[in-house]
């Protein structure tokens, strides 16, 4: 609504600089072309007056009128009778009457209506602007809402009326005097005085659109986000949580652009009654929140370095006030740098963990983790070197302590036959030199160790090719085999980046399968696999891969359960399949190598175009330790579903369950109507796992938003 004031200004320039057509004019914005069916000039009063489907156009802007005058004896410019101006950003003014005098920063316009760019409207029973930095404005009705197509007198979905609106050009305010919200005409909400920036500010401390909801725990809420500008590159937004349950949760979200870098950091706190695990009160108050923080700092075109802290007062905050589910919180401090085919990172880690059985003593931090890769040129016959440093320091107050030192340098040759066939020879040395304390079954392992591991492996590919007239086709057997001497993991060495390995399509074909460096895979070994693909000329594709490997002796490296612990590993696959915009759908497997049972399936899947899709994700294990105990199959489905019912109605929901017994873990939706003025939306999620003092939770959220006033 603001628009209307800077609209009055453009209307005064371009009306006097066109109608006054002549040298002693005042002001001058640019040539101006004049159409009009009669031009006059009475040289006794000095009265220049355009009249009949005059047209001014000055620049990209344009002014209709019945009738436009100019007075040069009093500088006044009177335009009258169903007076337009266009503007060049897409604003059109219209009017009955304007009158300005006093070189232009006086007058009064009579019924003014503007239509937005954007489509909002706003009309007038007068305008006045005095002194060139106010316009005051009476008996104004705003609104951005449509018409009614069929009966356009018909009251819009909500308008605001005022007795009174001023615009000061000087502060960029709107101010109104006697406001009233009125929805399909009926009024909801008066008040004396109401202000907000007019739309040339784009930052201006005040409230924001605040928030509703409810839950089982916190009871009935509202959140009233208060934003601050703090400078050019610097704000801060205050929400303070008001509950019904529990005492009051504050918010809080800091960001700053420093450069081309920057950083934003946003937390709670909240001072409570204290809780047993059960949720019951006992005597006695507690603080409790968070802090979590993001940044990322350009030191020059090499080095950049960041940060990501995320810590909580204890285990169970986080999910109690609804503000995240997650296991581990993970803080991180690091810089690195790009320099062509090199790569450098240093890390600094530090965890929390927020399950029951979590021990701080045992819970370690890494500081620092150190990795350095490079990859050399190509020789003349295609040939490379690769070079992979780490050094790592990982600490527990209580348990075991690692350090570690590792190179490996590696060369590697490419070469395509004649026949078609690709083959990669790969040669490698590795040194790894660790110092471990309080390590072993017993943390009886103290003192240095070290190991040097030598391999060599060959990669074999021989892709047949043929292509159609709609789709092409290809199968290609991959064989890669890999040999090192055995012995290369000795009980001294702690295991701390490779407890969790499992057999899948991703690293069947690797030399080295686990995912850090403590554990070596050794011993002579062969993958060998077949990748199918079909890719049609519109895009679509349909691919699939199979294989497995085999050891030639067990080492006893890999866990049970891990699909490598034994000579002959599981098979393992992978399904890819994409005909068009509406679907996508990856299916991973593993089989026993026995049984051909499943020992794993994942299933992630986009069903639908973008207006109507489910995305599926599927994970069903088969966790056999031992060959006296039972298998303890897990599954867990979640599903996600999103609908456009038509321009204005979005449903979406989403449900996580456990295949397995345990039920259902969450689920919740939402519907949101969303047209050219307003926004409403539901939400509602349930929890149905409880976590100590955060027990099973429903809880429903309110979102209203008003287009242009929040």
């Amino acid at each position: 609504m603001g628009r209307g004031g800077s609209l009055w200004g453009l209307l005064a320039v371009v009306v006097l600089a066109s109608a006054a057509g002549a040298e002693d004019a005042p002001l001058s914005a640019g040539p101006s072309v004049l159409v009009a069916d009669e031009l006059r000039y009475d040289s006794e009063l000095g009265i220049v007056t355009a009249s009949g489907h005059v047209e001014i156009a000055q620049g990209d802007r344009v002014l209709l009128a019945d009738t436009v005058s100019y007075d040069e004896k009093s500088g006044a410019v009177t335009a009258s009778g169903n007076v337009t101006l266009m503007e060049p950003s897409g604003d059109v003014a219209f009017a009955d009457f304007v009158a300005l005098s006093g070189g232009l920063e006086s007058g009064t316009i009579e019924n003014i209506r503007i239509l937005l760019k954007d489509r909002s409207r706003f009309a007038a029973h007068r305008a006045v602007r005095t002194g060139g930095t106010h316009t005051v404005l009476s008996h104004v009705v705003y609104s951005p809402c449509e018409l009614c197509a069929e009966d356009p007198m018909r009251a819009p979905l909500w308008q605001i009326k005022a007795v009174r609106v001023v615009h000061d050009q000087e502060r960029h305010d709107i101010i109104y005097t006697d406001a009233v919200l009125e929805v399909f005409g009926v009024p909801i909400a008066y008040s004396p005085y109401l202000s907000h920036p007019d739309p040339t500010v784009k930052r201006r401390t005040g409230f924001l659109t605040p928030g509703y909801g409810s839950s089982d725990e916190l009871g009935s809420y509202v959140e009233a986000p208060y934003y601050i500008v703090l400078g050019p590159h610097r704000d801060f937004t205050f929400t303070p949580k008001i509950t019904t349950r529990e005492d009051a949760v504050f918010f809080g979200e800091y960001r700053e652009r420093i450069g081309a870098g920057g950083f934003d950091v946003d937390g709670s706190i909240t001072r409570v009654d204290r809780r047993d695990d059960d949720g019951i009160k006992i005597r006695g108050k507690e603080t409790r929140g968070h802090i979590r923080a993001n940044g990322l700092f350009p030191m020059d075109d090499t080095w950049r370095w960041g940060f990501a802290a995320y810590r909580a007062t204890d285990d169970t905050y986080l999910t109690r006030y609804g503000i995240d589910e997650v296991d581990t919180l993970t803080s991180r401090l690091f810089a690195e740098a790009f320099g062509g085919s090199d790569y450098a990172v240093a890390n600094a880690y530090f965890f929390q963990g927020l399950n029951e059985d979590d021990d701080t003593g045992d819970t370690p931090f890494v500081l620092p983790l150190v990795d350095y890769k490079h990859v050399g040129r190509q020789g003349d016959d295609g040939d490379y070197t690769t070079i992979d440093l780490n050094g790592m320091v990982l600490t527990r107050t209580d348990g075991t302590d690692s350090r570690r030192l590792s190179a490996t340098a590696g060369w590697h040759l490419p070469y395509v036959a004649p026949a078609g066939d690709v083959y990669l020879l790969s040669a490698s040395l590795r040194a790894d030199a660790y110092h471990v304390a309080d390590a072993g079954v017993g943390g009886d392992e103290n003192g240095f160790t070290g190991r040097i591991v030598p391999e060599i492996s060959l990669e074999w590919r021989y892709p047949f090719a043929r292509n159609g007239e709609a789709t092409s086709q290809i199968i290609e057997p991959i064989v890669v085999a890999t040999i090192s001497p055995p012995g290369g993991n000795p009980r001294k060495i702690a295991n701390e980046d490779s407890t969790d390995f499992d057999l899948n399509d991703i690293n069947l074909f690797e030399p080295q399968r686990f995912p850090g460096l403590d554990r070596v895979e050794d011993g002579p070994r062969v993958s060998y696999g077949l990748r199918l693909g079909t890719y049609g000329d519109g895009g679509g594709r349909a691919t699939a891969l199979f294989g497995q490997s085999y050891r030639v002796e067990d080492q006893g490296t890999f866990d049970i359960g891990s699909g490598l612990e034994r000579e002959l590993s599981d098979f393992v696959g992978r399904v890819e399949i994409s005909p068009g915009s509406i679907l996508d759908l990856v299916y991973r497997f593993r089989l026993d190598r026995s049984t051909l049972d499943f020992r794993r399936n994942e299933i992630e899947a986009l069903i639908g175009p973008p207006r109507l899709n489910l995305r599926v994700g599927y994970v069903g294990l088969s966790d056999k330790t031992s060959a006296v105990v039972e298998p303890q199959d897990r599954q867990e489905i979640n599903l996600i579903g999103h609908a456009e019912i038509d321009k204005h109605w979005t449903i979406n929901g989403e449900m996580r369950r456990d295949l397995s017994g345990a039920g259902l873990i969450s689920a919740g939706g939402g519907i949101t109507y969303e047209n050219e003025c307003i926004l409403i939306g539901i939400k509602i999620r349930r929890r149905f796992v409880s976590d100590r003092d955060a027990p099973e939770d429903t809880s429903y959220q309110l979102v209203v938003k008003l287009r242009n006033l929040g």
